[in-house]
């Protein structure tokens, strides 16, 4: 198959370059394809001819778009309908990759891909209209949401709390807020497989293994990098921030074709030796 992936320079659109194998593939960044530029998006899938359409591109800064929610719905939102619609023009199906903030994390336990999306932030609500714009515009869509993505070369959360644990003894970390970590590398190859089913729908793809708390991710990754730091729990009120987090969103799937990714810590592990390397 020939890919088109947007979002290329991201976490998961570096990890799915890597992994396409035997695929063809076009991979554009946001300086090569604007996708909130409906003549440029119907200009570039009309010359390439896809097979599928990748998009993971993303604004992903949670906090920020609670004061910039122009910015986060044009590349949540419009974006992907834009991709959808050109995508539609020409008969070629779409992946667009969603976040668990669609959820309020108020259920209690894992949420599968037919639980109601009721978002907290302005960032999960744009995720969310972005999905509705999918659907709604191409039925040839696969809308994948994941949660807690880290790579080797990337700049999350697993980095930043590396980086204090290598510089001090002990770091404070949130105990009460719950997902499923997810590697971008494990991500990739989940929907490198999904488009080989054909199946549209909407799919949870995210770290197995049962939820995990931003402490417990922490200290399994201290402890797969051998740096001598403890994680110390604190209640997520002693941390405030501008965009309201859900509580419990770890993500399970009931959707078929069932596609499960690894442990979340087998991906930890992973991570691990390669940042090492």
């Amino acid at each position: 198959m020939m890919l088109l992936i947007t979002g290329a320079s991201g976490q998961l659109g570096r990890q799915l370059q890597r992994l396409a194998g035997a695929h063809a593939l076009t991979a554009l960044d946001h300086h090569t394809l604007d996708i909130t530029r409906l003549a440029d998006v119907r200009a570039a899938i009309r010359a390439l001819r896809p097979d599928v359409v990748i998009n993971a591109a993303a604004y992903n800064q949670v906090d920020r778009a609670e004061t910039e929610p122009d910015a986060a719905f044009a590349a949540n939102a419009l974006g992907p309908r834009n991709l959808a619609l050109a995508a539609a023009d020409v008969s070629t199906p779409l992946v667009h990759v969603s976040s668990d903030y669609v959820f309020n994390g108020r259920k209690g336990a894992a949420y599968h891909e037919f639980d109601a999306p009721d978002p907290l932030s302005v960032y999960g609500q744009s995720k969310l209209a972005g999905e509705r714009a999918v659907q709604h515009a191409n039925p040839r869509h696969y809308v994948v949401r994941t949660a807690w993505v880290y790579e080797p070369q990337g700049h999350g959360f697993a980095h930043a709390i590396c980086r204090l644990a290598a510089a001090q003894r002990e770091v404070k970390v949130v105990d009460d807020q719950f997902g499923s970590p997810t590697s971008a590398e494990d991500l990739a190859q989940g929907i490198l497989r999904l488009i080989e089913s054909h199946a549209y729908g909407t799919y949870h793809l995210a770290g197995g293994g049962g939820p995990a708390s931003w402490r417990e991710f922490a200290a399994c990754l201290f402890a797969e990098m051998g740096l001598d730091c403890e994680a110390l729990p604190i209640p997520s009120s002693a941390f405030p921030r501008p965009a309201p987090r859900p509580r419990y969103t770890a993500l399970t799937s009931v959707q078929d074709p069932l596609i499960r990714l690894p442990d979340w810590r087998d991906g930890v592990a992973r991570f691990a030796k390669d940042v090492r390397r």
